[in-house]
């Protein structure tokens, strides 16, 4: 084939295949183009469009409610009870979960230290008593020598000679006075050791129960409490139980009040409630919390409550006129909370609130709101006040501001 030919040839194939690609381009370029139109008309579609929201009606509060809050059970009486002497241990007599009465022997200790010093004191002692007996004959033979001398004529004895056995005279009784007082210091040192020999038995200070064990037969036992003595036995007292309650400050002016009954609710199977009463607060606010401590004693005869147990407590509140409406009605701002508030036109207005009372997923305002506006739920941030909203024909159920948070 001419080289002519050949060169015709592969122009007309270059020239195809641009123009296969221009196609193509043309063809890309314009469906993007009709997709971006198509994006921007639904986009100006949605902006013109009305939103829906979901709104809850403010209604009356009922009559009463409740406020349920977690609390957790503690012993009347807890105690660690450490070795008052140092030894061995020769016996112990109780284990956990034994009751024990006031005064019964838990364990005993062997201290012979303690032994041979209680024995050198009680010989000590003796030494003295008879060292007074000693100063006793001293003494009244010095007063019946100065009795003769003194009564003697004058002339018969100098006055040097009589002064001395004056001086002689005080200087027994002083001597005696000496003995009695190393009689009395002797006998507070074996009184002290006596004491001490009592605690070689170790007692239970109450009626309670023996939570924990940390000793054994031959253990070392050290006297004290410090951080590095290991305590003997750990026992508590649950008759009757107390019940620690944080309560938020909203309910301050309902609850900082003995005697407002209460349900404590345990997470036991057969779910029985347990009537009380709080028996005393703090009667002040912490700061850092802003909570009140409140405290429940509850009778436990039975053992129902055990020392340590999570709990529920169920307040009766007072109707005190506030509106309840879900949390998710409420929007924060830097100026505080506000609820989306939507006016019978269905325009947007945002209304500051007053929280009186905050339960979690349902909170109780003070002021703000009327009975009949409708508000808004979980309303998103592109909506703004004076906007015009659908409202969804679907009210959430069980959001209606009657009803009260159990």
């Amino acid at each position: 084939m001419p080289s002519e030919d050949i060169g015709r040839n592969v122009q007309r194939a270059a020239l195809a295949v641009a123009l296969v690609l221009l196609l193509a381009f043309v063809i890309v370029y314009l469906s993007r183009l009709h997709a971006e139109h198509k994006l921007a008309r639904e986009t100006r579609a949605a902006a013109a469009a009305i939103p829906t929201v979901d709104v809850v009606t403010v209604r009356g509060a009922p009559a009463g409610g409740s406020l349920t809050l977690p609390g957790e059970t503690a012993a009347w009486y807890e105690s660690t009870i450490y070795a008052r002497v140092s030894g061995y241990v020769a016996k112990w007599y109780v284990d956990i979960g034994d009751h024990v009465k006031a005064g019964q022997v838990l364990a005993l200790i062997d201290t012979p230290e303690l032994d041979a010093e209680f024995a050198a004191a009680k010989a000590k002692l003796q030494v003295s008593e008879a060292q007074v007996k000693v100063k006793q004959a001293d003494a009244a033979f010095a007063a019946s020598t100065y009795e003769r001398w003194r009564d003697s004529p004058k002339g018969v004895v100098s006055d040097q000679e009589r002064e001395d056995k004056k001086a002689g005279n005080a200087g027994a009784a002083a001597q005696l006075e000496a003995a009695r007082a190393q009689v009395n210091l002797d006998q507070a040192d074996v009184d002290r050791l006596s004491a001490f020999e009592q605690f070689k038995r170790v007692t239970a200070p109450y009626i309670g129960t023996i939570t924990e064990r940390r000793i054994d037969i031959g253990n070392l036992v050290t006297a004290g409490s410090s951080g590095d003595t290991t305590l003997l036995y750990r026992m508590a007292q649950d008759d009757p139980i107390r019940i620690f309650v944080d309560v938020p400050q909203s309910a301050a002016p309902d609850l900082m009040k003995i005697g407002i009954p209460a349900k404590i609710l345990t997470g036991a199977a057969s779910g029985q409630s347990i009537s009380g009463a709080i028996t005393r607060t703090s009667d002040a606010i912490d700061p850092r919390a802003r909570t009140f401590r409140a405290e429940l004693d509850i009778p436990n005869a039975d053992g129902r409550l055990v020392s340590g147990e999570y709990v529920q407590v169920a307040f009766d509140l007072p109707n005190n006129g506030m509106s309840q409406v879900p949390a998710a009605a409420l929007v924060f701002a830097t100026s505080g909370p506000r609820v989306a508030v939507v006016g019978p036109d269905g325009t947007v207005r945002f209304q500051p609130v007053t929280i009186g009372r905050d339960d979690g997923n349902e909170v109780e305002l003070s002021s703000g709101v009327s009975d009949g506006e409708r508000l808004v739920l979980n309303i998103s941030n592109q909506i703004v006040a004076g906007q015009k909203v659908q409202v969804s024909s679907n009210e959430p159920s069980g959001s209606s501001v009657a009803m009260r948070a159990p």
